[in-house]
């Protein structure tokens, strides 16, 4: 499969989203690292949103809560080219009643190619690393040939 490049600019456009049990772990990191994420667009869902622009004391774009479609906003968010980072402090031990909908968002990451961090060691790493502060050229598979076969089946 041939691959387009994409390139994604110094300033990402990045969200930040948490499980319940996990917000206060997210909202930590983000003071941790306020400085480095600072000059980027941070989009968030509910109240992840809401908890990270008081504390960070800079605007957050909020979008709905998971649970009322806040992650599925942020998967198509992906699609459109307007997300190049999710970060997403997610609860292994807890079912979520909107589980559909977080395996969805990991997936249209996957597809779209854009980094994710799923805990903090994950985010500290990814966010330290030189290529957060500068332009990156991601790989995108050329998906013509998958969607000249599904329209013609």
């Amino acid at each position: 499969m041939e691959q387009n490049k994409i390139t994604i600019e110094r300033d990402k456009k990045v969200a930040l989203v948490a499980h319940d049990n996990k917000k206060q772990d997210l909202v930590e990191w983000a003071k941790y690292n306020k400085v480095l994420l600072a000059h980027h667009t941070i989009y968030a869902t509910g109240t992840t949103g809401t908890l990270l622009e008081k504390e960070l004391g800079f605007p957050i774009h909020k979008l709905e809560s998971g649970p009322l479609g806040g992650d599925q906003q942020i998967g198509a968010k992906i699609v459109d080219g307007d997300i190049d980072f999710l970060i997403f402090f997610w609860d292994p031990l807890e079912p979520m009643s909107h589980d559909p909908d977080i395996k969805a968002l990991l997936r249209m990451a996957v597809v779209w190619n854009i980094p994710i961090a799923c805990n903090r060691a994950t985010a500290d790493f990814m966010i330290s690393s030189p290529l957060m502060d500068e332009e990156y050229d991601r790989l995108l598979p050329e998906y013509d040939e998958y969607r000249q076969r599904m329209t013609s089946d």
